[in-house]
């Protein structure tokens, strides 16, 4: 997260990542010893930072990573490009403390490296070259140099070895001359590759590899589960990391406080003192429409913040370090009190401006509708968030979703004149619009008595009028009916957030588990398909 510091960052994965068994001066102990294996003291108060605010540098960020994922000391760790963007020195430091560490806790580290320095390729035991999809050597780091000699490619002398496996094998910048490859004519590189990897699969290396995996493959293994922290305690850190987060960005809640209520300040002084005549019945009815429905829709400006904060939850979640479930209670938890002030604050402001009805109990229902509307928006935003990542097409596709419900929630067409199919049933239903407008309307119209229009009848109408037959509102419950259907709806809107999540996970090995399969099996460099882990 781009507004938290270094010290904060693992402080807070520490307290997630390590069991409940050890007590919060223990993980913050272990947290301290990661960051000095790391060398990140000095940058422990800086902000991380991002798109938008300066923070600490790319090769702290790359050792900031590491760390994160070291604290647990895991007994299998992947690194990708570990010494990458960092200079000679940083790069040895770094892997020779995480191979004293691997050594130390019993680890196995499996590192994509590239141009590794002579002394950081010495701290490897074993090795794997690719080229062009084909296994040129898979066993141990210090026979590598032996195997490229005996097949007529030895290391000149002070050069480095990877240097020079890498510059043998690579085909991408080859030339012959102008003249185009061709199969009767392959290049030199092309031979090379040809040369070592049939000598490898002849190799007694390869047979030993063969052999290893065979005899890994026939023992029957223990599934090795990581002691971590309890549900609760997951929840109550990643409610304070959130916390911390959305008060720290500006974008996420504040910037959309100073427009609520720069709007609300709108709203109040064109409608300001609505009054009691005939014309103030279209009055009410308009400021209710756009308070529900327009104003909380400017929540997806927040969805930019909200994509980030996925991003990192997706990459922590496949890492194992809490559920789906976790993470919503915690996002709900951590943005309820925004979403409070969020609505309190520009609530008050259009509500007494523009006179709606005197009363304690009717501004509380007013600003409870519309908090529920903001947490309406924000889990629907969520739902899009989990269906299209990006953050430019999601708020497109978030404003056209509310376009819609607006359109059918009974106020720019009454419903008795909406078309049956689609529009009427079921858009109209499932319109969180609707259930908002007629609770504000509800609150507002019942027990006043307005002008009727000159010339018409009595001199006289009352609300339950206006809102029964003018705007055809369902007068067979109460207004907190229709607040207790905005608040299912916020749970079932995170509810469908989980289960789309959930679907995902199963429906995304279907579509790349062949893929994996034929990808390991050109890896490992074995006749027999792999079997995905």
């Amino acid at each position: 997260m781009a507004t938290l510091t270094v010290r904060e960052a693992i402080y807070y994965s520490a307290q997630i990542q390590l069991p409940d068994t050890m007590t919060v001066a223990e993980k913050l102990a272990r947290a301290d010893d990661t960051i000095q294996e790391m060398g990140l003291t000095t940058a422990l108060d800086t902000r991380i930072g991002g798109r938008e605010t300066k923070g600490i540098s790319c090769r702290q960020r790359k050792r900031l990573t590491i760390c994160l994922e070291i604290l647990t000391r895991p007994r299998l760790l992947f690194l990708d490009e570990p010494t990458s963007g960092l200079d000679s020195a940083a790069s040895y430091h770094v892997m020779s403390r995480i191979t004293g560490l691997a050594a130390r806790e019993g680890m196995t580290i499996v590192a994509v490296v590239h141009q590794p320095l002579s002394e950081v390729f010495e701290l490897f035991h074993g090795l794997c070259l690719l080229a062009s999809g084909q296994t040129i050597y898979f066993g141990p780091a210090a026979n590598a140099a032996e195997f490229f000699t005996s097949n007529g490619y030895p290391c000149p002398p002070m050069r480095n070895p990877s240097d020079h496996f890498l510059r043998t094998i690579n085909r991408d910048f080859e030339l012959e001359s102008g003249e185009r490859r061709t199969v009767s004519k392959p290049s030199a590189a092309h031979e090379v590759i040809e040369t070592l990897v049939n000598a490898y699969k002849s190799s007694n290396t390869s047979e030993n590899a063969k052999k290893e995996m065979h005899d890994i493959n026939e023992m029957s293994g223990v599934m090795l589960r990581r002691n971590q922290a309890s549900f609760l305690t997951k929840v109550l850190v990643l409610t304070r990391r959130s916390f911390v987060n959305m008060y720290r960005d500006v974008g996420y809640y504040w910037l959309r406080l100073g427009i609520y209520i720069s709007i609300s300040l709108c709203l109040g002084t064109i409608y300001y003192n609505f009054g009691y005549g005939y014309d103030s019945i279209r009055s009410r009815s308009s400021m209710l429409m756009f308070t529900g429905g327009l104003l909380t829709l400017m929540g997806i400006g927040g969805f930019p913040s909200f994509v980030d904060e996925m991003k990192i939850f997706r990459r922590e979640r496949l890492n194992g370090h809490y559920g789906v479930s976790t993470f919503v209670i915690s996002n709900w938890l951590s943005a309820t009190p925004y979403l409070v002030l969020i609505a309190v604050l520009p609530g008050a402001v259009a509500y007494y401006l523009s006179g709606l009805k005197r009363g304690v109990d009717h501004f509380m229902y007013f600003t409870l509708v519309l908090c529920a509307c903001t947490m309406l928006v924000e889990g629907l935003m969520m739902i899009v968030a989990a269906i299209v990542p990006d953050f430019l097409m999601g708020i497109i596709t978030g404003a056209g979703i509310q376009g819609i419900m607006m359109l059918n929630c009974g106020f720019f067409q009454i419903p008795s004149k909406l078309p049956k199919i689609v529009w009427k049933y079921p858009m109209f239903y499932i319109s969180f619009h609707k259930y908002a407008l007629q609770g504000f309307y509800k609150n507002e119209f019942l027990g006043l008595v307005l002008e009727n229009n000159p010339g018409v009848g009595d001199k006289t109408i009352t609300g339950e009028q206006v809102i029964s037959k003018l705007f055809e509102t369902e007068m067979g419950h109460s207004k907190w009916v229709d607040f207790a259907v905005l608040c299912g709806m916020i749970v079932a809107y995170r509810l469908l957030f989980v289960m789309i999540i959930k679907v995902v996970d199963v429906l995304k090995p279907m579509f790349k588990g062949e893929t994996f399969r034929c990808h390991a099996q050109c890896i490992c460099g074995m006749q027999n398909p792999c079997t995905p882990l």
